[in-house]
């Protein structure tokens, strides 16, 4: 798979919640801690500010945009951002499939889309690569994208046989499309993973990284893949990524071996080989030296948690919907 699609597939972003939201008038509302929690809205009809906790200044949103927040800072939103928020908790109901939000009669802004909870014990540091907020605007020619958003509009509105599962299918498109749209759009200045993934260069290195992870991957080697010298390449995507090139193999094949851990009942030895150590003995060293503890720790301590049930991702309430290389473009 490509790098985006293996980051989402690890993530497991599944999609409980698809609603709309109608605000007329003058208002805002804060959300609080949206932790593991990916949002993705987009706008029917009006306009209305958003700022992300952590971000330079708020942007504006108009008819046609499209957002995804998947880092889970809190944000709020508003007609006028200078006003005083009301907390989301006390306008949302509880969440429920399908439901439209009404604020003070509604007629100024409609919003359509899901919020998605995410699984994995490192969905922190996955949730990580991805950028604060992602921002399309609508004039993008993407026709996915638009029909997304027209199909979840009317199934909110006519509320047919199979809704929730539509609803479900079109939110994960309306997600992947949207980060796939920001990316080809070269996701912005900045550093972090997503921004390295978008650029020519350092994209192609991590691109070869996810399409072989097992593979004996050199510093010189990786270089030549990003069109540049040994030590360029190393500088660069040590500035981008916050980590030398070799760590991010090291910790992207531990994730990979995290995931067959937790879900599959392959041995040890079978992810060791997998992963692209000659020994069980050699992949437990680095297993240990990236994640904190050997790798049937890991397992035991997975599956237990499995067999408990994990918990329902949490929200601080609204219809809106979530370590190293963090994004920033």
């Amino acid at each position: 798979m490509d790098p985006l699609s293996d980051v989402l597939s690890l993530l497991k972003p599944h999609a409980y919640v698809s609603s709309g939201f109608d605000a007329g008038g003058d208002w805002a509302v804060q959300f609080g801690d949206q932790h593991t929690l990916i949002k993705c809205y987009a706008v029917v009809s009006g306009a209305c500010w958003l700022d992300v906790e952590g971000t330079s200044k708020p942007v504006r949103l108009e008819t046609g945009d499209c957002f995804v927040l998947p880092s889970g800072r809190p944000f709020r939103m508003g007609s006028d951002l200078n006003l005083p928020a009301t907390p989301a908790g006390d306008i949302f109901p509880p969440a429920r499939a399908g439901g439209v939000v009404t604020l003070n009669g509604g007629g100024g802004l409609f919003l359509v889309g899901s919020r998605f909870g995410v699984s994995g014990n490192h969905a922190d540091m996955l949730l990580g690569l991805l950028p604060l907020i992602v921002h399309i605007g609508g004039r993008s020619e993407q026709a996915a994208l638009r029909w997304a958003v027209e199909q979840m509009m009317t199934e909110l509105r006519e509320g047919q046989a199979g809704n929730s599962l539509v609803l479900q299918h079109l939110a994960h498109l309306m997600l992947v499309q949207a980060l796939r749209v920001h990316l080809e759009a070269g996701a912005g200045a900045g550093v972090g993973w997503f921004s390295a993934l978008a650029d020519k260069q350092l994209g192609a290195a991590i691109r070869a990284i996810h399409a072989d992870p097992a593979h004996g991957w050199t510093l010189q080697e990786l270089g030549e893949r990003a069109g540049m010298s040994r030590s360029t390449f190393a500088l660069r995507f040590r500035e981008s990524l916050g980590e030398a090139p070799m760590q991010y193999v090291a910790r992207w094949r531990m994730l990979l071996a995290c995931d067959r851990l937790q879900n599959t009942g392959d041995p040890v030895g079978v992810i060791a080989l997998a992963a692209g150590y000659k020994s069980e003995s050699a992949f437990s060293t680095a297993f240990k030296r990236v994640m904190g503890c050997s790798p049937r720790h890991y397992e035991r301590n997975a599956r237990a948690s499995s067999t408990e049930g994990g918990t329902r991702p949490r929200d601080s309430g609204g219809a809106l919907p979530a370590a190293p290389i963090r994004a920033t473009g």
